[in-house]
């Protein structure tokens, strides 16, 4: 299984190599960014299991980069890192959908503990509806079967269903393709030349009939990855 990836997103370069060092000593993969501007790029395009967010950041503050993550990103896990004594910040963060906050300092124990039970919760969480609809079609998860505006059913293989799955939870935002192979086939994609996923897309589109004129139902994003067409797609 792939190791869960780490955002730290903390202006302090100190706080923030010694945070990615503690969590990178407990097995997580770990990326950085310096500013809220910079994280709310990066984890509104990158593939990450978690944020760690500070709240006081030039460019972009952590609440205002948690409200925008929160647009994109529902279901991502974020924990903010707080000053001591800043209890309205904290409530601040709960009320916009932090998962967790650590309070500045704070062991890499602590951090760690955090990180972990956070990781925990989420994955316990439900998961998208077993069923999707769009454009005329219709998506039976839990049967891994797709039924056609004519009444015909496809079946799906796992993986194909776990693909289509993602695009749906992740509706309205372009995934990329090293996010598919790393969320749902589980592969680190650093260095890999893969066409898996492109495989993948297109055998999902055989499989539906999407006529990129009609228009697409999974919409290609140049340079950026693959997209589900909007819930309102005919």
């Amino acid at each position: 299984m792939a190791r869960a990836t780490i955002l730290v997103v903390e202006d302090d370069p100190a706080i923030r190599r010694g945070v990615a060092d503690a969590l990178e000593f407990a097995g997580f993969v770990v990326r950085e960014a310096g500013d809220g501007q910079q994280g709310l790029e990066a984890a509104c395009s990158g593939a990450f299991d978690l944020v760690l967010l500070d709240i006081l950041m030039p460019k972009m503050d952590g609440l205002t980069m948690l409200g925008e993550l929160r647009k994109a990103r529902p279901s991502l896990p974020v924990i903010m890192l707080t000053a001591k004594g800043e209890e309205r910040d904290k409530v601040q963060g709960l009320k916009r959908g932090a998962d967790d906050y650590v309070v500045k300092p704070f062991g890499p124990d602590e951090l760690i503990a955090r990180v972990e039970a956070v990781l925990r919760r989420s994955a316990e969480r439900p998961v998208a509806s077993d069923d999707l609809s769009i454009a005329g079609r219709r998506v039976d998860f839990e049967r891994r079967e797709l039924t056609l505006q004519d009444g015909a059913v496809v079946s799906l293989t796992e993986r194909e269903a776990e693909v289509l799955r993602y695009l749906a939870e992740n509706r309205g935002r372009a995934v990329s393709r090293d996010e598919l192979l790393s969320r749902v086939w589980g592969i680190d994609p650093r260095g890999v030349q893969s066409r898996t996923v492109d495989m993948a897309v297109a055998r999902l589109r055989e499989h539906l009939r999407d006529d990129p004129a009609d228009p697409a139902v999974i919409v290609t994003v140049r340079g950026r990855g693959y997209m589900l067409a909007p819930e309102n797609s005919a």
